[in-house]
């Protein structure tokens, strides 16, 4: 049996590690920062906590040490919170080797640096005489309890190591959870962290009761919007048409499972952001951080997003989401192509 070591406990990486154990050949190692999901999944196999009701596998194993779960690993999946990833890769750089093969299942960017999850990897790894990681983004359309349960899913592993994104198929794909693979860790990254900035000012649109045709436009804009900024850091347009780009952004805006957009539905009802957040109990909403790092990507490339301006304004700002929407909608007349 291989050892797969999943880095994050929350309902993605449990998920994952559901996936992965379900298939039988492998020995999944999951960390947790909190003593009582390993608890939890060790006593009654179930995250109570982040995932509640979905029964986990065998062969996974739930640890507090990073150690333990790193040791033997082939594999190593990466699902903590952006704002956590580079020191966790600190922490766990004396237990990681050049043979191991690194997927980076974050959905968001580094504040400050503006960093993908790939590049912060790579990055942490390399420096002060390390090694040069072998390094994927696993991105795409994927509620955790959905996953989870065994509803059909699809999602993308991209690499530009051809050999390591096969592994991962392999390793994750089975009847029930189906991986494409692409080369376009750039579109797939950014694909899956734009999204969520998107999601919330969908959540806006139901917080504010409007309809169908509002979510509607905003999906296709943000998507446009997307696509922009994708190309201009060097990913494909072909990407945002595709599993990590629309599938994602379709699930998140209309899901009702989504995280981010239910931070915007209670932003349009006029609740605070603070509290929202509070309210939320240890989950994490990666469109409150990513809209401050896509708005510095946006800005660094000289792209424009309307979209995005206004859903910082509203995070960050104290703007009326009233205010935003109207401004959305009465900017100059454009043509839609190529715009």
């Amino acid at each position: 049996m291989s050892r797969i070591a999943i880095i994050g406990a929350g309902a993605w990486g449990t998920g994952l590690a559901v996936v992965a154990g379900r298939k039988g050949i492998h020995e999944v190692r999951l960390w947790a920062r909190e003593k009582e999901v390993c608890e939890s999944i060790t006593a009654r196999r179930t995250n109570e906590l982040f995932l509640p009701g979905q029964p986990i596998p065998g062969p996974v194993r739930a640890t507090n040490s990073l150690e333990q779960a790193l040791e033997g690993a082939a594999i190593v999946v990466s699902v903590m919170p952006s704002d956590h990833c580079r020191d966790l890769f600190r922490r766990m750089r004396p237990g990681l080797c050049p043979d191991m093969l690194f997927v980076s299942a974050t959905k968001g960017l580094e504040e400050g640096s503006l960093l993908r999850m790939t590049e912060v990897i790579r990055q942490t790894l390399s420096a002060d005489g390390g090694f040069a990681p072998r390094v994927g983004a696993l991105s795409g359309p994927s509620f955790a309890k959905e996953v989870a349960r065994g509803d059909p899913t699809a999602i993308t592993i991209a690499s530009e190591d051809t050999h390591l994104a096969r592994t991962i198929q392999d390793a994750f794909g089975d009847p029930r959870f189906r991986l494409y693979t692409s080369e376009d860790v750039i579109g797939v990254e950014l694909g899956g962290s734009l999204k969520n900035v998107v999601a919330i000012a969908a959540g806006v649109c139901t917080g504010l009761n409007l309809g169908h045709n509002s979510v509607a436009a905003l999906i296709t804009r943000g998507l446009a919007e997307m696509t922009r900024l994708v190309v201009a850091c060097g990913g494909q347009r072909v990407t945002m048409a595709g599993l990590a780009g629309l599938g994602d952004l379709v699930l998140t805006c209309t899901g009702g499972l989504s995280r981010n957009r239910s931070v915007g539905e209670k932003l349009g009802q006029g609740r605070r952001l603070a509290d929202i957040i509070a309210g939320m109990h240890g989950m994490v909403a990666e469109g409150v951080h990513t809209t401050n790092a896509a708005l510095g990507l946006a800005r660094a490339h000289g792209v424009e997003m309307p979209i995005t301006e206004q859903m910082h304004a509203i995070l960050h700002q104290d703007k009326s989401p009233r205010d935003a929407i109207q401004e959305l909608m009465t900017r100059s007349a454009k043509s839609e192509v190529g715009l």
